[in-house]
């Protein structure tokens, strides 16, 4: 891993921080630029500009050839549908709004290898020098359509799998697919050694719940031998009351069990090795009346952070409405605790109507981003008493639609690659 790399940073008569230049311009700086600063115990942390764009979140199709038991698929009521080519090219030619481009990501609520042109459209954004990544099933990856993907050159492929053995596999996917999705991937493998190439890279993605949290291990380990470089693991996000008995952050979810309580001994840990000794004595420090740090990183701290402001990411739908994030793509239904919540979608607007930029930089949308940042909403995750907390229209400190004090994402929960 690749240490960071140390800057020295002026501070100027007026008190001001003077950047150096390389920083600067590396991360596109411009004068009136504005960056939070934190205060930290021992530190100041200077966090990148959030209106820059750096991802786009590129839903192809919301439709799928699999129905497995975890998806929110299951519970709405909409048409399936396919990226126009006409919002597909209003796309690509109003990304080139921005500079540096930003990286692409195909995925969303659907199939993205099921859309009958993926692979021009992959073809068209890295003939214009964008980073290009995809998330799958792994069902469709024959090896014509894996080496279409190389030729074109897909810089990381994304792949679903939630068990190490068929049996598990087919417990949540709803098809004994396993066998088949592992061969598809040691072909790729197969064909990456043929040719001395490094792309794709490969990535693994799995959903952590009751039933095949156990198995974790064993999908890292099949992951690691089909050549995957990085793994995605997220909690499930119950979309059923059965799938609710299923998750692995109930204590979390306890916003009296999360916090350090104020009075409370503080532990401060080191660094030190992860083994079952050690994970068994933290793990009796965390139940007992402390609050733990460990190498100067605390225990039990809200996180209270969007993970798609933090990437600068957007995210389009199939139909090029634009949202903020993944989660406000579609309506949806889903529980926290024993409470229904049905969290509709929110969009800025409509790319067949107005260019990405026009959409990024609408003041609406600044605004939005900046409150995501201080993350200034009611804590609904946690709090759940009322019934504010049954949607995300608005809360009790007077937001509106979207009110993101109950997004999942925000408290680390759930993830997305």
């Amino acid at each position: 891993m690749k240490a960071n790399k140390r800057f020295q940073v002026t501070v100027d008569e007026a008190g001001r921080l003077l950047l150096p230049a390389e920083l600067s311009e590396r991360w596109q700086l411009n004068p009136g630029d504005k960056l939070d600063l934190v205060e930290q115990a021992n530190a100041l942390e200077l966090n990148h500009p959030v209106h820059q764009l750096a991802r786009v979140y590129l839903e192809p199709t919301n439709e799928c050839n699999l129905e497995c038991s975890t998806c929110m698929r299951n519970v709405w009521d909409e048409a399936p549908g396919y990226m126009s080519e006409y919002v597909f090219k209003r796309f690509l030619t109003t990304l080139q709004d921005f500079t540096p481009l930003p990286e692409v990501f195909f995925g969303g609520y659907g199939e993205p290898l099921g859309h009958p042109r993926i692979i021009k459209m992959i073809a068209e954004l890295k003939s214009m020098g964008v980073t290009v990544e995809l998330i799958t099933n792994g069902t469709l990856l024959t090896e014509a359509r894996l080496k279409s993907l190389i030729k074109v050159g897909l810089d990381r492929l994304w792949v679903s799998i939630d068990g190490a053995t068929p049996a598990s596999y087919a417990d949540v996917r709803l098809g004994d697919r396993l066998p088949q999705i592992i061969s598809n991937l040691r072909k790729l493998q197969e064909l990456k050694l043929r040719d001395y190439l490094e792309s794709p890279r490969l990535g693994i993605a799995f959903v952590a719940m009751k039933r095949n949290i156990q198995e974790l291990p064993d999908v890292l380990r099949l992951g690691h031998s089909l050549g995957a470089d990085r793994f995605s693991i997220s909690n499930l996000l119950p979309h059923t009351p059965d799938l609710a008995e299923e998750i692995l952050y109930e204590r979390c979810m306890n916003l009296g069990e999360l916090l350090p309580t104020p009075g409370n001994p503080l532990v401060s840990m080191p660094r030190m090795d992860i083994n079952p000794v050690t994970l068994a004595a933290m793990g009796r420090i965390l139940r007992g009346s402390y609050t733990l740090t460990l190498g100067q990183q605390q225990f039990g701290e809200v996180a209270n952070q969007c993970p798609f402001v933090e990437k600068r990411s957007t995210s389009l739908r199939w139909d090029g409405a634009l949202s903020p994030c993944l989660a406000l793509l579609h309506e949806h239904e889903s529980y926290l605790d024993d409470r229904l919540r049905k969290p509709r979608a929110y969009w800025i607007g409509n790319i067949r109507e107005k260019s990405l930029m026009e959409l990024w930089i609408d003041p609406i949308y600044i605004d939005l981003r900046d409150r995501l940042r201080t993350f200034d909403f009611s804590p609904c995750s946690f709090c759940n008493s009322c019934e504010y907390a049954s949607s995300n229209q608005e809360d009790c400190f007077g937001n509106i639609l979207p009110a993101c004090g109950g997004c999942l994402w925000a408290q680390g929960l759930i993830q997305c690659p």
